[in-house]
């Protein structure tokens, strides 16, 4: 029998009373891109972080080829041929491509650096991945996002280490680029390598995994081989039901129109006519540019319509700003959640309430201790991880942070809300939270526009769907005519 290239035996790890990780098995082969998937706290980042010696487990043991692994910190296990790159990039963005992929090691005669050599050995290595377009003089700081991410990876793999983990690493790729990043993982493991492939997007995990570990709450649920399972069973594993019980069971709208809209046009939309009751989910779908958040960000006041009319409860609503359309009840969940709806470096408390700091306060005085149990209440019904007010917004993951946002907008109290690719980014078990929210919204009689490139969302959530293509509609269909056939046919203009 071959030795497993890496082995994790009942690994634990405990913040405070709660298990991070809990006895824990982990096995990966030579020659395998092995899959890491769970949803959003299940222990997948903390896991690797004990493997690449980021982190200590409290207790269980280690294997490399076999032989016992105890990292003491990051550096240790580079030196041990486990290389890591996460989420967060870890680049110098003062320094080039070439000093970022060789850092530690840039060759030098007598102590000075040889850069000829220098870019020449990170021209090759760049070359070699398919990542040729990258100029290595260039800064770090003028990459696009995904060139950085791809240094990263190149970073990751020179000097043939023996494993290499990627947690989320095609969150910021497009599909060309993911495409060649899959080649480049593919001849990694067929030269001997070890992936260890994190992330949440199933179909990705499918077409790239030999072997698939599932964790939730810090628990193995199974390891199964890639071509003996499909979605659905990846989905019941994740989540501990049915893809059929995703979707949760709607009321009957109330047929009093909220919002509506006749012959609204502006930058990258014309001639909308759009209507949302109340208790109604309203799916917006369309391709990337079609004019979707356009819209969003006019009925929300973040930019001018130039011609048309809108009405809200009946009355003429036209907002010069944000700021308007809360004071009107119309609130805003943007795609952005990180650059719109966060102030990051804030703890969970002052980003729940600051959009409601007029209700907490009387004669410019803060009344904390309902400002408090406002938090507190969202953080419980949201079920926001780990439910501790005081945490940084920073240091949650996608999914909580996301809850975050919506916390905000339900203590303000907005009647329409719009909801710009809520689920983009989360787990699959967060966003059945995230629908559970969306349809609990609509029942207490909000109106609900809902933003998704996801078609078995919109499908799923939306009592009717609106398709849009360059910037008009296209297609109109009642939740029992709405296909995945006839929306993308409207989406692409038929």
């Amino acid at each position: 029998m071959t030795t497993d290239r890496v082995g994790m035996r009942a690994i634990s790890k405990r913040y405070g009373a709660a298990y991070a990780l809990d006895r824990v098995d982990l096995s990966a082969r030579p020659g395998e891109i092995h899959a890491l998937i769970g949803e959003n706290g299940a222990g997948k980042s903390t896991l690797m972080r004990v493997l690449a010696g980021a982190i200590s487990g409290d207790s269980g043991e280690m294997t490399v080829d076999g032989v016992p692994y105890r990292p003491r910190n990051p550096h240790d296990a580079h030196a041990q041929g486990i290389r890591a790159v996460y989420q967060d990039f870890s680049l110098v963005p003062q320094m080039s491509v070439a000093e970022n992929l060789l850092l530690g090691e840039l060759p030098s005669f007598h102590g000075v650096v040889d850069w000829p050599a220098a870019r020449r050995e990170a021209k090759r290595s760049l070359d070699e991945l398919g990542f040729e377009d990258i100029a290595v003089e260039q800064r770090v700081d003028r990459l696009g996002v995904s060139q950085r991410q791809m240094v990263e990876i190149a970073k990751a793999l020179h000097g043939s280490p023996r494993v290499v983990i990627l947690d989320e690493p095609s969150a910021v790729l497009s599909n060309r680029e993911l495409a060649k990043l899959f080649g480049v993982l593919q001849g990694f493991r067929d030269s001997g390598g070890t992936v260890i492939y994190v992330s949440h997007r199933l179909d990705e995990v499918l077409a790239i995994a030999d072997r698939i570990t599932v964790l939730k709450d810090g628990q193995l649920v199974g390891t199964v081989s890639a071509q003996a399972v499909d979605q659905p069973e990846l989905i019941r594993m994740m989540v501990g039901r049915p893809l059929s019980e995703i979707y949760p069971a709607r009321r009957r709208p109330n047929s009093e129109a909220l919002l509506e809209v006749r012959g609204l046009g502006g930058p990258g939309f014309a001639e909308i006519d759009l209507l949302v009751r109340r208790g109604e989910i309203v799916g917006l779908f369309g391709l990337v540019g079609a004019g979707r958040s356009e819209l969003a960000r006019a009925l929300f006041g973040a930019t001018r319509a130039s011609r048309g009319s809108m009405r809200l409860g009946g009355e003429p609503y036209a907002p010069r700003s944000p700021a308007q359309a809360l004071a009107a009840g119309v609130a805003m969940l943007s795609e952005e959640r990180a650059r719109d709806g966060l102030v990051l470096p804030g703890d969970v408390l002052d980003n729940l309430t600051i959009a409601s700091f007029s209700r907490f306060s009387r004669l410019g005085v803060l009344a904390r201790r309902r400002r408090q149990n406002a938090a507190e209440t969202q953080v419980r019904d949201l079920d926001i991880r780990p439910a501790d007010t005081r945490r940084s917004v920073r240091m949650l993951s996608g999914g909580n942070q996301q809850k975050v946002v919506f916390g905000k907008w339900l203590i303000h109290g907005a009647r329409v809300q719009i909801l710009d690719e809520p689920t983009r980014g989360v787990d699959v078990a967060t966003k059945v939270q995230i629908y559970r929210i969306i349809a609990d919204l609509a029942d207490e009689g909000l109106a609900v526009l809902l933003i998704s490139s996801d078609l078995p969302e919109i499908i799923g959530m939306c009592d009717r769907v609106i398709v849009v293509h360059e910037g008009r509609i296209t297609g109109r269909f009642d939740r029992s005519d709405a296909t995945q056939e006839r929306l993308m046919q409207a989406a692409a203009g038929f």
